[in-house]
């Protein structure tokens, strides 16, 4: 099967927004700060955790132990405060008939398999790469590059499925294709201006990249 799709997680197939935010909350009590706004928190999601209290005013010499907080906390209640978002097992489901499927995240590897695992879809994907697994997280292409070669996966029959425009980018500089989901953290002008494949959600996206292909076989015969 030559066909691949990476997909993000947060606001892609999960909604772990309960379990983020319940952790900052917690991070920031402990370190003794006072907490930033929940929008303010929101529109950093995707990004690495370091650069997302750092970009909400924490002084690098203290990221390290905000960090450390959050983590403490996140891996005690993210099973129970994460779900699958809809329509999200169907997405794998259709996705899984014609392609080989692997996630590409910044969260933690360790935690991203064991809720997968939780969630009972990790069955689906034959790879996943988390924020400890490359030098550069996305937009980097770095972590969908790394994907793509535990997959054997040929760039102009790979795409990528994300929420934000770190996902688009990514894909962009690691010159495959991309689709849009706007269920999740990215605001739709935004994600306009990354790509001009938005869909609803990632069955709608799965369906679209599966109608792609096979137009495009049409095409060639």
């Amino acid at each position: 099967m030559q066909n691949t799709i990476l997909f993000d997680l947060d606001g892609t197939l999960i909604d772990s927004t309960e379990a983020i935010l319940e952790s900052f909350e917690v991070a920031y009590s402990v370190q003794k700060t006072q907490k930033p706004s929940i929008d303010k928190i929101l529109s950093l999601i995707g990004h690495p955790l370091s650069f997302m209290f750092e970009h909400l005013g924490v002084p690098k010499n203290r990221v390290d132990d905000f960090v450390n907080s959050y983590k403490n906390h996140y891996r005690t209640i993210s099973r129970a405060k994460t779900v699958l978002l809809p329509n999200a097992k169907d997405a794998l489901i259709e996705a899984k008939k014609f392609a080989k499927l692997g996630v590409v995240t910044t969260k933690t590897a360790r935690y991203s398999k064991e809720l997968l695992i939780h969630l009972e879809v990790m069955n689906f994907f034959e790879t996943l790469i988390g924020f400890e697994d490359v030098i550069n997280p996305k937009p980097d292409p770095e972590p969908i590059l790394k994907a793509m070669h535990h997959l054997n996966a040929i760039p102009e029959k790979t795409w990528m499925i994300g929420d934000t425009c770190l996902d688009i980018i990514s894909a962009n500089q690691s010159e495959i294709k991309s689709v849009a989901v706007s269920c999740g953290y990215g605001k739709l002008e935004e994600l306009e201006r990354c790509t001009s494949h938005i869909k609803d959600n990632s069955f709608e996206a799965v369906k679209f990249i599966q109608s792609y292909i096979f137009k495009s076989k049409e095409i060639i015969v």
